[in-house]
C-alpha cells in the first residue's frame, strides 16, 4: 500500500546546497545534528511504496487542510525540543497538530535541563509541552521520547504512553554498528576530532592542551554561527576579539587551518571514517564518529546529551567530573563500546517496534531499500569541508564573492517586484544626497 509521509525535515537527505547557500537560509536549522536524525529518520521509513517529503521546518497550521488531504502521517524527528528557548516553536507545531486529522508520529523527542534534571528549570515550558502531548497522543498510540530523563519529565506531568527509543541518528545503518578500536593506544600523531558546544566554557582549557599536544587534531563545529565565521570572517560585533573557545577567526584552531565544517552528514561520516578518535560535548559529532566505525566518547553537559549516551551505551563524563588535564588517549584507553555495540540489535527492535505500532514500515525489512539509499549518497556529489579562509583558495574565495554578488541582485529584483515604492524609498536612503545629485543629472 502506498503511503504518504510528511516529515519534520530542513531539507532532503539527496539535496545538494552549496554552504554558502546553507548558511543564507540556514538549511541545516542552527545546528547540522539536526540534519544527521532527519536523514537517519528518512532511510529508517524509506520502506517500498512509501513516499517521504520533507516539510523544511515550516509549520503553518492554515496548511492543516492541505496536509490532511495530501498526507497519510505525519512524522516528527525531535531533538532537545522540550527546552524553554524552543518554548514558542513547540506552540507552533501543536497548533498545526491540532488542526490535523491525519494520525502524528513523534521520534525521539528529548527535555532540555541539567544533567540532574532540573524539574523546577522546566516548571515554565510544562503547559507548552502538556499541550503539545495531549495533541499528539490524540493522533498516535505513544510517543517516543530518547531516554530515561525525557519520559520520567512527561510522567511527572500526567503521561504514560511514553517509550524510550532513543534517537533515530544511531540506525542509520539499521542493527549494526561496527564501531572498533584501531589501536592498541593513541599516538600524539594520531588524527583526533574535537567537538565544541561553543556555550560550554569549561572546555578552554582541554581545546588548548590537545591543540597543543595532538598536530593532527582537527575542530569539527556545527553551529550555523561558525559556518558564516568560516565563509565570511568574523561578524561586526565579534571583530579584533579573542576567546579560548574556537569562536573568532583569531583562534590558534582557526589560523592553523584546523577546523573543518560539513552541510550534509555524509561528507562528515566520510571523513571521520580517516580518524582514530573524536571526543567533546556535541552528541551527534560523537554519534556521527561512531556511525563512521571510530571511537568516540561525549562529554555530557546537560540531561539531552546524557539520556542519549546512557541509553545507547556510548561511553561518556558527564561534563562538571572531567578534568582540565583530561587527555585523549587516557579516555580512548577507558572507552568500552562492548555494551553500546552488544545492545544496539536490541534497541534497533525497539524502534521497530514503535514503528510498527505507529503502522509505519521499515526500509529494513527487505534489505534492498538501504542499499539503494547507500547507492544514491554515494552517486550524489556533496560540497566538501569548509574550511577557514586562510587556508581557501583563491578560486573559492572568487566563487563565494560572485556568490554573494548575485545574491544581492536577486534579493534587489525581489524586492522591486514586490513592493516598487518601498524599494525607492530604500535606495533613496541608502545612497547619500551628493551621490544622489550626480545620479539625477
Amino acid at each position: 500500500m502506498h503511503q504518504r509521509i510528511l516529515m519534520r525535515a530542513r531539507k532532503e537527505p539527496f539535496e545538494v546546497n552549496s554552504p554558502e547557500e546553507t548558511f543564507d537560509r540556514n538549511l541545516i536549522g542552527d545546528n547540522v545534528g539536526n540534519l544527521v536524525f532527519s536523514h537517519a529518520a528518512h532511510k529508517l521509513l524509506g520502506a517500498p511504496e512509501v513516499e517521504i517529503t520533507s516539510n523544511r521546518f515550516v509549520v503553518n497550521p492554515r496548511a492543516a487542510d492541505r496536509i490532511n488531504e495530501q498526507y497519510d502521517v505525519f512524522v516528527v524527528p525531535l531533538a532537545n525540543a522540550f527546552r524553554r528557548s524552543y518554548a514558542h516553536r513547540v506552540d507552533a507545531m501543536t497548533n498545526l497538530i491540532e488542526r490535523l486529522k491525519i494520525p502524528v508520529v513523534v521520534l525521539g523527542v528529548g527535555v532540555q535541563t541539567n544533567v540532574d534534571g532540573d524539574r523546577e528549570y522546566l516548571r515554565p515550558i510544562d503547559e507548552s509541552v502538556s499541550r503539545f502531548c495531549r495533541a499528539v497522543l490524540d493522533r498516535s498510540h505513544s510517543i517516543g521520547v530518547r531516554g530515561e530523563i525525557t519520559a520520567s519529565y512527561l510522567r511527572t506531568l500526567g503521561f504514560s504512553a511514553v517509550e524510550e527509543i532513543g534517537c533515530p541518528s544511531m540506525f542509520l545503518h539499521g542493527d549494526t554498528l561496527p564501531v572498533e578500536k584501531r589501536k592498541a593506544a593513541l599516538g600524539t600523531d594520531d588524527r583526533i576530532a574535537l567537538t565544541v558546544s561553543p556555550y560550554v566554557k569549561s572546555m578552554a582549557k582541554i581545546i588548548q592542551s590537545h591543540q597543543q599536544r595532538y598536530p593532527n587534531l582537527r575542530y569539527i563545529p556545527q553551529d550555523l554561527k561558525t559556518l558564516g565565521t568560516l565563509l565570511y570572517g568574523d561578524s561586526p560585533e565579534d571583530r579584533g576579539k579573542t576567546s579560548p573557545i574556537p569562536l573568532h577567526t583569531s583562534h590558534p584552531l582557526f589560523t592553523e587551518d584546523k577546523v573543518r565544517m560539513f552541510v550534509d552528514p555524509w561528507t562528515w561520516i566520510d571523513y571521520l571514517t580517516g580518524f582514530d578518535f573524536n571526543f567533546g560535548t556535541r552528541i551527534h559529532g560523537t554519534i556521527v564518529s561512531l556511525l563512521a566505525g571510530t571511537p568516540g566518547y561525549l562529554f555530557a553537559h546537560d540531561s539531552r546529551t546524557l539520556e542519549l549516551a546512557r541509553y545507547f551505551e556510548i561511553p561518556h563524563r558527564v561534563m562538571r567530573d572531567v578534568p582540565k588535564d583530561v587527555d585523549a588517549a587516557q579516555l580512548y584507553d577507558e572507552a568500552d563500546y562492548s555494551g553500546m555495540i552488544n545492545g544496539h540489535k536490541a534497541r534497533f527492535e525497539t524502534m521497530l517496534a514503535f514503528l510498527a505500532k505507529h503502522d509505519l514500515g521499515n526500509a529494513f525489512a527487505d534489505g534492498d531499500s538501504p542499499a539503494a539509499f547507500d547507492a544514491q549518497v554515494r552517486a550524489t556529489t556533496f560540497p566538501p569541508a569548509v574550511r577557514p579562509a586562510l587556508a581557501t583558495s583563491p578560486e573559492v574565495l572568487l566563487q563565494r564573492i560572485q556568490w554573494l554578488y548575485d545574491r544581492d541582485v536577486e534579493l534587489r529584483e525581489q524586492l522591486q517586484q514586490q513592493r516598487p515604492d518601498r524599494f525607492k524609498a530604500r535606495i533613496k536612503k541608502a545612497v547619500p544626497a551628493p551621490v544622489r545629485r550626480i545620479l539625477n543629472r
